[in-house]
């Protein structure tokens, strides 16, 4: 059969092949676009996502006027606030501290407000108060899931409710249900913790934001086989389940003034004549009614909570407390807490012995703007302090990662300036992906056990899985000492203090670069010098439950401390070690302890962090930690992870009918930190709190950090990447438009046919 018709007409079936070819790359092309303007779209996807619509955090030209707007279908309408009022009294060893959270209502609705804050990591949280008008209704430890239900059928009722939430040692939640329009509700926490010590300097941090953290997706299940299961078990698939509760909203500060704003007071009784007392990151008015007595308040009255507070204080004479002793009584039993110094080793009878020192920086997207500085010149300060007997590395990683020399090198003159230029040249930019960058640090391939090995760790500790890193500093520590370096001005002191002390080693903070070199020097002193090891304590006379279970060693300046639990305060303590090679032995009578306030509630706290230890090193099943940290919660009134604290106002408010309206209330960005570095491009901007239903559970999110910036080195390697790169795929989806652009174009160019 011929193909043409009248000469060069095709042939109907000719005609239907080419038609039949034609639909189909109209198809493809079809496909191709919409395909490509799915993945353009995608690419704008905001740096936090909602179950909920994303709304801008201001009307234009609104920005920086200090309101906070919602997005509704009418347009805009003023967002709950929350004030802060932070009031701390020091009494010698302890401090006694209470947070006062405003809540206020400005809108016309009834409102659930939900506010994510950060406490000390060693606080112990006891105390919630709830003002509505002229009522004060005092919380009280459930169950967490019970307070929880607690809470939501109090929500249900239109009663007045609030819930605090652990979702880490240093991250609390408060949930404020059925504030009505107009009104403000107070909120008050209480919690104990214990003053810090390092060499004749005393010390106080208070947490101020939650710096957002980089939550890597789920890479290796991890299964539990638990006993009596018969052979099944569970698996987890996200290294961090609680992403959502630990992820507030941030503000961009570039595109909105502060909120939250905060005022401090600290009442210090120092119990001794006091001499320099420093605020290291705010202004500050400093009262002395007596020579043991400061009272501290913030010169400007209130600031922005985007940075830690800290406090440090000296004696007058130099002439630091090297032992201190005091007790509690409790119901039944003694509380006892015990801080004591060892001596320092004179220099003559030090024999130094040759090291191996990792050091490992961070140079991801949280780290970008200030924190970048500190890191590099804290690097660099160490590079600086090496001897001749040394061997080092250097890791950097962000989301992949650069071990500089295949092994640790000598610290001769070529070496070390080699490192020097490598640290120079980081850049800020990427993922958080922590964990491979501390399996390489502890990666051990020496033999010579006559090299102490030791690992210096430089973070903002940024991230949501913790806790598979300190499973692997468990796995992995060897002969290794691990000292983490605590970078900026809202560190992750939770992941630093865990770390260290899984790690047989110490951590200190640095928030600024005027910080680096002393900070830097006190934690060569501790690298250096040898430490007291093999520790043990026993009492004569009394029985006692000591915390911690297993003493860990200390290091050069720093305070052994310990807290117990007596039948009886009779006898003495007897504490025993070895400095370097020499024994050393010191005896304390309890008799002369002096009154102290908040033991017994410090010796349970750490009794529980004993507990979550001891199941992180597997010693106990998770069952048996639970069982043990819900029974030290209930008894001393503590917020856990299995306990929270509610308190409900039996007073119906809300009229029935009368929606309630979601408001997760936003942080500041942590001062010094780079939101482009974190969240990408300011059209990545994090919306503010959105309204919604407050029975949605939907919560904002962090989303990608940015592209890494690699140095060249043939020891870099990429790490699975666990967040979507922003740039990638819009340059993805106008790839695919371009090409269905295309397709239709040459589709366009093929004749009719009739």
């Amino acid at each position: 059969m011929n193909d043409t018709i009248d000469g060069d007409m095709p042939s109907r079936s000719v005609l239907r092949q080419i038609g039949t070819v034609l639909l189909f790359l109209l198809v493809q092309a079809a496909a191709v676009l919409l395909v490509g303007l799915t993945a353009l779209f995608l690419s704008f996807t905001p740096g936090w996502s909602a179950e909920g619509p994303i709304a801008p955090l201001s009307k234009p030209g609104d920005a920086r006027s200090g309101s906070l707007l919602f997005k509704t279908d009418d347009g805009y309408s003023d967002a709950p606030r929350l004030g802060i009022d932070v009031d701390i009294t020091v009494s010698g060893p302890t401090a006694r501290a209470r947070i006062t959270q405003l809540f206020r209502n400005p809108t016309d609705h009834w409102m659930e407000a939900i506010y994510v804050y950060p406490l000390p990591a060693g606080s112990a949280v006891d105390t919630l108060k709830m003002v509505v008008g002229d009522r004060v209704v005092v919380g009280n430890i459930k169950e967490r899931e019970q307070a929880k239900v607690i809470y939501e059928q109090a929500k249900r009722d239109g009663k007045t409710a609030a819930l605090t939430e652990q979702e880490r040692p240093n991250i609390f939640t408060n949930s404020v249900a059925n504030i009505g329009p107009g009104e403000t509700v107070l909120v008050q926490i209480e919690y104990q913790e214990p003053v810090a010590q390092n060499g004749n300097e005393f010390s106080l941090r208070v947490p101020l934001v939650v710096g957002p953290r980089y939550n890597p997706a789920p890479i290796v299940q991890s299964v539990e086989l638990r006993p009596g299961g018969n052979g099944w078990g569970a698996a987890s698939n996200d290294p961090v389940p609680d992403r959502d509760r630990i992820s507030p909203p941030a503000l961009d500060p570039a595109e909105n003034a502060p909120v939250n704003p905060t005022r401090i007071t600290v009442r210090l009784q120092a119990g001794f004549v006091l001499g320099e007392v420093k605020s290291h990151h705010h202004q500050v008015k400093i009262e002395s009614p007596d020579a043991t007595t400061r009272v501290v308040t913030l010169a400007d009255g209130v600031v922005p909570a985007d940075r830690d507070f800290e406090l440090t204080w000296k004696p007058s004479d130099e002439t630091t407390p090297s032992v201190g002793l005091f007790r509690e009584h409790v119901g039944d039993a003694d509380y006892l807490l015990a801080f004591v110094t060892p001596p320092a080793v004179a220099p003559a009878a030090q024999q130094p012995l040759p090291r191996d020192v990792i050091f490992v920086i961070d140079n991801s997207g949280s780290m970008g703007g200030t924190s970048i500085q500190q890191a590099k010149a804290s690097l660099l300060y160490a590079l600086g302090r090496l001897q001749p007997t040394d061997r080092f590395n250097v890791i950097r990683f962000d989301d992949t990662m650069t071990v500089l020399f295949p092994s640790a090198v000598p610290a001769d003159a070529e070496h070390v300036g080699s490192a020097t230029g490598f640290v120079s040249g980081l850049e800020a930019r990427g993922g958080t992906e922590m964990v491979p960058a501390m399996r390489a640090a502890l990666t051990d391939e020496s033999s010579e056990a006559d090299h102490v090995r030791q690992v210096v760790f430089l973070t903002d500790g940024a991230i949501g899985n913790e806790q598979q890193l300190f499973e692997t500093i468990t796995a992995m520590r060897g002969r290794s000492r691990i000292f983490m370096v605590g970078i900026g001005s809202a560190p992750n002191t939770y992941l630093m203090t865990r770390a260290a002390e899984l790690g047989r080693g110490a951590f200190t903070h640095i928030g600024s670069v005027e910080q680096v070199e002393e900070r830097m020097r006190g934690l060569f002193a501790k690298l250096e010098n040898p430490a007291v090891t093999g520790l043990t304590a026993s009492f004569s006379d009394a029985s006692a439950d000591v915390t911690p279970a297993i003493i860990p060693d200390v290091y050069r300046d720093e305070p052994l401390v310990l807290a117990a639990k007596l039948d009886k305060l009779e006898g003495s303590l007897r504490i025993k070690g070895r400095i370097g090679d020499r024994p050393w032995t010191v005896t304390l009578p309890l008799a002369n302890a002096a009154e102290g306030k908040g033991l017994s509630k410090l010796w349970a706290r750490r009794k529980i962090s004993d507990a979550e230890v001891a199941r992180t090193m597997r010693q106990i099943t998770p069952d048996e930690a639970d069982k043990a940290i819900l029974k030290l919660a209930l008894e001393h009134q503590l917020v856990t992870r299995l306990t929270s604290l509610v308190a409900v106002d039996q007073t119906p408010r809300r009229p029935a009918g009368e929606p309630l309206k979601l408001s997760e209330l936003p942080i500041n960005l942590p001062a010094g930190w780079d939101f482009e570095k974190v969240f990408g491009e300011r059209m990545r901007t994090p919306a503010a709190p959105v309204e919604r239903r407050a029975q949605d559970e939907g919560r904002l999110r962090v989303a990608a950090l940015k592209r890494p910036v690699v140095p060249p080195s043939p020891n870099t390697i990429t790490l699975p990447k666990t967040a979507t790169d922003a740039e990638l795929s819009m340059m993805l989806g106008a790839g695919l438009l371009m090409l269905g652009l295309v397709g239709c174009a040459m589709g366009r160019r093929r004749p009719a046919f009739r």
